[in-house]
């Protein structure tokens, strides 16, 4: 099984609103793309959330297409340029990511921004209880999702070019704002008492101290290439939310799985993990904890928190998408319409962290 992008569900033909001028693509490739030979064949993965994704088939070798999708765009999303320019750069020091191939910023082309990088075949997992493999394996899979984040953490972003790939520090305080600013703005997608809550609290609840190093922004098992047959990672995907930020916010947004119920971002919230033959959150914090010399992670709670309100955001933003008729894809209204369950939750940790200090 092969995978392009964050929720990939197999392809089908380039939908209509997607569709690619063929011939302008094949000149394209020819002139960038080192030992490109056609005849090209072209068709779309189902899932993408965000940017439309195309699979890229030749006789010699096969490659995935992301592009920026039709339509108005919010201001800094979509931004497929510094998805190329991340894993380009983690490329360099034999990080997890595919090869990118070329990166094309003139519309006249196919209509918006692209990539074109390696197709990386593997295993996909869809949820974090790597339920498909063994009992008794389940839990090297885990550790091998734990030990690339915490790799890419300590991986020295000025070393690879990437020190002004963001601003340095201040990084959840940005967000909280950030993320405000677009929920509250964009009254076509609505209103909601939990997140209307959680606005009002994250910014007076903020650690004292921030790290800073690469982050994904995204890390989580589906959007991970695995050995066909070893617990390995060959390759992370879906860098479009990548920047210079604050590792602990990134490890508790991969962590947050322990948290999550399996319908929602592949969550192993409510399993019996002992039995699954996987560890708790407690051994998984200790993990990472003890693969990038920390003591342990006090402020994991809001950092939480901070990553469901995120995420309750960005799917309103979706939602927000669907109303205009600009999503990418034909799940998106499903994956908009869970944004008020996801700001529940964040708002029930929230109460449960104050109950358990009372």
């Amino acid at each position: 099984m092969s995978k392009a992008s964050g929720n990939f569900a197999g392809t089908t033909a380039i939908r209509p609103e997607h569709r690619i001028d063929q011939a302008a693509l094949e000149a394209w490739m020819q002139a960038n793309v080192e030992g490109y030979q056609g005849p090209l064949t072209i068709d779309q993965f189902k899932g993408g959330q965000s940017n439309p994704t195309y699979r890229l088939q030749t006789p010699a070798r096969n490659y995935v297409l992301r592009r920026k999708p039709p339509g108005v765009l919010l201001k800094g999303a979509h931004a497929v340029e510094r998805e190329a320019r991340v894993m380009s750069a983690l490329g360099t020091v034999g990080f997890a990511v595919p090869r990118i191939y070329g990166l094309c910023t003139d519309d006249s082309v196919i209509g918006s921004w692209f990539f074109v990088m390696d197709m990386v075949e593997g295993r996909v997992f869809w949820d974090a209880s790597f339920a498909d493999v063994p009992r008794e394996a389940r839990a090297q899979y885990m550790d091998a999702m734990n030990a690339t984040l915490a790799a890419l953490h300590q991986i020295d972003y000025t070393a690879i070019g990437l020190g002004d790939y963001g601003r340095p520090g201040g990084y959840v305080k940005r967000q909280i704002d950030r993320w405000s600013k677009q929920y509250l703005e964009d009254d076509l997608a609505g209103r909601h008492p939990a997140m209307d809550q959680l606005v009002q609290w994250l910014p007076k609840h903020l650690p004292d101290t921030e790290d800073v190093t690469i982050t994904h922004g995204d890390f989580r098992a589906d959007n991970m290439i695995f050995h066909p047959t070893e617990p390995k990672v060959l390759a992370v995907l879906d860098w479009e939310l990548s920047t210079l930020g604050d590792p602990l916010a990134d490890f508790a947004y991969h962590a947050m799985m322990f948290r999550m119920p399996p319908d929602i971002l592949g969550g192993i919230g409510g399993l019996d993990l002992q039995a699954s033959g996987l560890p708790d959150e407690q051994a998984y914090v200790r993990a990472y904890c003890e693969r990038t010399g920390r003591a342990g992670i006090p402020d994991l709670d809001f950092y939480v928190v901070f990553n469901m309100f995120r995420f309750a955001a960005i799917l309103h933003g979706i939602k927000g998408r669907v109303l205009r008729g600009t999503a990418a894809s034909a799940d998106a209204e499903a994956m908009g319409n869970r944004f008020t369950r996801v700001a529940d939750i964040a708002w029930e940790q929230v109460e449960s962290r104050a109950a358990r200090s009372a």
